[in-house]
């Protein structure tokens, strides 16, 4: 068995009084595409959120690609050129096109010249379906293009693991597809991707595992075709039967 790729040993984290993650302990292997699911305030998109230290958490241990998550600054630059992140807001630069976007980041991180961040920020937007807009500024695509984008710059940094918060719940439903149809073939390209999401289809087709968290503890972590079997958690069929149609 080879090591996980990300470890996640004994976290808790608490805001204020809440104890959002309660004793959670998990791993992720290279290459698997993992779906996060769970109620609003479960603490899915907390943990999603601490493997690249948006959130700290407040004991255990988190280990990404030998990696130790923590504030040292230069593990942090280490654990952030391997994690890409795809958030439900686009946040892109609003002055600058699609072509420009892109490119930022490998110039500015990697020490790209222009010239070959240009070239590899084409290639991602070819991929992700947008090669005529590529001089474009975000206020004249859709949700589903912005997003898209979003998508294209984080690959452009070259990361290990994906990461997906919610990345189509800020979208219009007929851009939900052009969104999900990228990350598709994100995933059958071998990309470690963790996905919180509440597109159920997207996990029965893609994921190789359903993770589900209940009040901040791991409830469930099964193959999609056993999770949406014959569930015997009350819980999760209750969150089944709300989101499911």
């Amino acid at each position: 068995m080879t090591s996980p790729f990300i470890s996640v040993e004994g976290v808790n984290k608490h805001f204020g009084s809440h104890h959002v993650l309660k004793d959670v302990s998990t791993q992720f292997q290279a290459g698997e595409v993992t779906v996060i699911l769970g109620a609003s305030g479960s603490g899915k998109s907390t943990l999603l959120r601490m493997l690249n230290r948006l959130e700290t958490h407040d004991n255990g241990r988190i280990v990404v690609d030998g990696i130790e998550v923590n504030d040292d600054a230069r593990q942090l630059e280490r654990l952030r050129a391997e994690v890409g992140m795809v958030f439900q807001q686009f946040n892109l630069f609003p002055h600058l096109t699609v072509l420009e976007n892109v490119a930022l980041a490998p110039r500015r991180v990697r020490g790209l010249s222009r010239a070959a961040a240009e070239a590899r920020a084409k290639e991602l937007i070819e991929r992700v379906g947008l090669a005529a807009h590529a001089h474009k500024h975000p206020f004249q695509l859709s949700g589903g293009q912005q997003q898209r984008v979003a998508i294209a710059r984080s690959l452009a940094m070259q990361p290990k693991v994906m990461l997906f918060d919610e990345p189509t719940s800020a979208l219009d439903p007929e851009m939900v597809k052009e969104v999900l149809d990228v990350m598709k073939e994100l995933a059958r390209s071998g990309m470690t991707m963790l996905v919180v999401t509440h597109e159920m289809g997207f996990a029965r087709e893609v994921a190789d595992r359903v993770l589900f968290i209940d009040q901040g503890r791991i409830a469930a972590d099964a193959p999609p075709d056993v999770f949406f079997a014959a569930q015997d958690n009350e819980r999760i069929r209750a969150f089944l039967g709300l989101i499911v149609h």
